[in-house]
């Protein structure tokens, strides 16, 4: 273990900063495999998109350690970034089979077979000598990718087109298990459980983050949180007890006096009514941070954290640049640090703000930060 790992820019030369906590990231995993154990659930990791932003080789390193085998990235050059660190995990590629099978087994990838075109295309190399394994996924309701029930039975039937392609997985994706009472959920995992009664022999997985939270019945044999690992909200309307796992700051640039009936940023979207100090911050959407967080006359904005207090976004956020009102809080300076989110206001927070979810702030994540590692394996 390592107490810090610092990546460019320097730290002299960013405007913003990003404290990555792979303890956090280790023990959110654990939690999750923990609260699946007692049933013999396994538990998965989902690493794709970067590991949500926060480096998918730091990531699946950490999550490795802490005891986690299997991964789930969408597209195959992630599995072979994460082949690269991890030479024993089982990956699977959530977007199926994209290009060359052979590849694939170059990496010792398996794909999730999405569709009947690809169930022929892994049949024909395996017939030809290849050895990967694969998974299949049958679509009970996202109608996105998945083959239909009708084409699950279809592949049953046909004793020697599934024994050519011997998946070692059976797979379904919950649409609405972030809204625990939703109907569809029960819908769902009605038709995977006849999907599991045909593919008796096969391990199966339906639960994502969230559905790891709609209990025992959604587990089957492996879970496959994402999300939640990172810290994110997975269940609506209930408190999240997952660790904060990304921290996201901003330098102050300059702090300004504005005074009544003055405007800020572009557009003059929000006035002020009376005396109002401005600290200015070295971040805006080219970072990820999303435009919408803003505030103007019309509604409020998203909050930072500054020196143990809130503080309001004011105006619009910009491409590098955004304000913050800091009227009636003591001290704030050029060359302070302001939280944007993480442990004092959270992701979900801030993504509500700009009508968009946890998952698109953190997978947004810019390059121009410096990025600070805690704890996890040295790499």
């Amino acid at each position: 273990m390592v107490a810090a790992m610092v990546s460019s820019p320097d730290s002299l030369a960013a405007g913003g900063r990003l404290t990555i906590d792979l303890v956090a990231l280790a023990a959110n995993w654990k939690a999750l495999a923990d609260h699946v154990a007692g049933g013999g659930h396994a538990t998965a990791a989902v690493v794709k998109a970067d590991g949500y932003g926060i480096g998918l080789e730091p990531a699946g390193q950490t999550l490795a350690a802490a005891g986690c085998t299997t991964f789930f990235v969408a597209l195959p050059d992630e599995g072979r970034r994460l082949r690269a660190v991890l030479p024993d995990a089982v990956i699977y590629v959530l977007n199926g089979l994209i290009g060359d099978a052979g590849a694939y087994a170059e990496a010792d990838m398996r794909p999730v077979l999405n569709s009947w075109p690809e169930i022929e295309e892994w049949a024909a190399f395996r017939k030809a000598g290849g050895t990967t394994g694969a998974a299949v996924h049958v679509d009970t309701g996202m109608n996105r990718l998945g083959l239909s029930l009708h084409e699950a039975l279809d592949l049953r039937r046909n004793e020697r087109l599934l024994a050519t392609l011997a998946p070692d997985l059976i797979v379904s994706h919950l649409a609405c298990a972030d809204t625990p009472e939703h109907p569809m959920n029960r819908h769902q995992l009605a038709l995977f459980r006849e999907v599991r009664a045909e593919f008796a022999d096969l391990p199966a997985s339906l639960a994502n983050s969230a559905g790891v939270f709609l209990g025992p019945d959604y587990h089957f044999d492996l879970v496959r949180p994402g999300i939640a690992l990172y810290g994110g909200v997975a269940v609506q309307g209930v408190t999240n007890p997952m660790r904060a796992v990304v921290t996201l700051e901003a330098r102050v640039l300059a702090v300004r006096e504005a005074e009544d009936g003055e405007t800020v940023g572009y557009g003059a979207t929000q006035s002020f009514r009376q005396p109002t100090r401005l600290a200015t911050l070295a971040i805006g959407y080219a970072d990820g941070y999303h435009r919408l967080a803003g505030g103007s006359d019309e509604r409020p904005g998203a909050h930072a954290w500054v020196r143990g207090q809130r503080a309001p976004l004011t105006g619009r956020v910009s491409m590098d640049l955004i304000t913050i009102d800091v009227t009636n809080i003591p001290g704030v300076m050029r060359g302070d640090w302001v939280e944007m989110f993480g442990r004092h206001v959270s992701v979900d927070e801030v993504a509500r703000a700009a009508g968009t979810i946890g998952y698109e702030l953190l997978t947004d994540l810019g390059r121009r930060y410096r990025r600070i590692y805690v704890g996890g394996p040295a790499i």
